[in-house]
């Protein structure tokens, strides 16, 4: 994965910034909310006080053999690679794949090997702002409505299983991965590797990465899922490293509201760091994922 030195190797390691004050609730202000997740977001409008590109310097991406580039917004314009392609009548159960970091590269579709290996078409979109693309940085909220378009184009491509869609992400990845998990019944189910459930905290310390005024709560809580844990729309596992105590009390937090609710998510701390756990996550949730396989789904949106 991704090796940057300097601020965007803190936002893909958000896990190392206050990683000694581990906090066993949510931060200040990101109490369980009462409204359901998609209702509030239906609701609010991010204000955004600097406007620009992810914060994430980027090298032309050399497209992996096998894969193929696809649309999947026309407003703003963007683009997701998708592989392998099946050649076979029989639709494909599909993982659509959050990166890491502000931006991607060769090693983000590396990363999610095993998915392919185990017989998921994979898609990794490209989101606002990354890569050189249209439109403006948000850091997590208008990304999401990008991640919910890419699931939907995901599911409608003829060699997919539209009903065998699921969600995963690393890191920055993970974070949106649990908020798609909030915010749609699109996806049979999430794993979230190293993502962060509290945004007060991950925040801590990145303020040059925060593009709205941060002392209004409103715009931490909705991106947080800690604040509405209880609004989990399918299966989630949310997967931190041994060696990541920050991640750690947040994600077990989340989990238990979740499931003092009968929600179906649990946190599972894997061997190693925000890097070195990922490929037990990744095994980890693609048992998860198989476990599902019989399961009945939610219908809608």
């Amino acid at each position: 994965m991704k090796c940057q030195v300097g601020v965007l190797l803190l936002a893909a390691l958000g896990a190392l910034v206050g990683a000694s004050c581990q906090r066993q609730g949510a931060s200040p202000g990101l109490e369980l909310q009462p409204e359901d997740y998609r209702t509030a977001r239906s609701k609010f409008k991010t204000r955004l006080v600097r406007k620009g590109p992810a914060p994430q310097e980027f090298q032309p991406l050399t497209l992996p053999r096998g894969v193929q580039v696809v649309a999947y917004t026309r407003e703003p314009a963007l683009k997701a690679l998708v592989g392998p392609i099946p050649t076979g009548a029989k639709k494909s159960p599909a993982v659509l794949f959050l990166h890491g970091g502000f931006a991607m590269d060769g090693s983000d579709w590396e990363a999610s090997q095993p998915f392919r290996d185990a017989g998921y078409v994979v898609m990794t979109p490209l989101l606002r702002g990354e890569n050189g693309q249209a439109g403006s940085y948000s850091m997590f909220y208008d990304e999401l409505t990008d991640v919910l378009a890419a699931g939907e184009a995901l599911a409608a491509l003829p060699f997919v299983d539209k009903d065998r869609v699921y969600v995963a992400g690393h890191s920055v990845g993970g974070t949106l991965a649990l908020l798609s998990a909030l915010s749609s019944h699109r996806f049979r189910a999430a794993a979230s590797f190293s993502g962060s459930c509290d945004q007060v905290a991950w925040s801590s310390g990145q303020q040059e990465l925060i593009p709205f005024d941060p002392s209004d709560i409103k715009e931490l809580q909705m991106r947080s899922p800690i604040a509405f844990a209880t609004s989990f729309q399918c299966p989630t596992r949310i997967y931190y490293g041994s060696e990541e105590s920050l991640f750690a009390g947040m994600s077990q937090h989340t989990a238990r509201l979740a499931r003092a609710k009968n929600l179906d998510v649990e946190a599972v701390k894997v061997p190693g760091d925000h890097f070195s756990a990922l490929s037990g996550e990744l095994e980890r949730s693609i048992a998860f994922f198989g476990s599902l396989k019989n399961r009945p789904t939610k219908k809608g949106n």
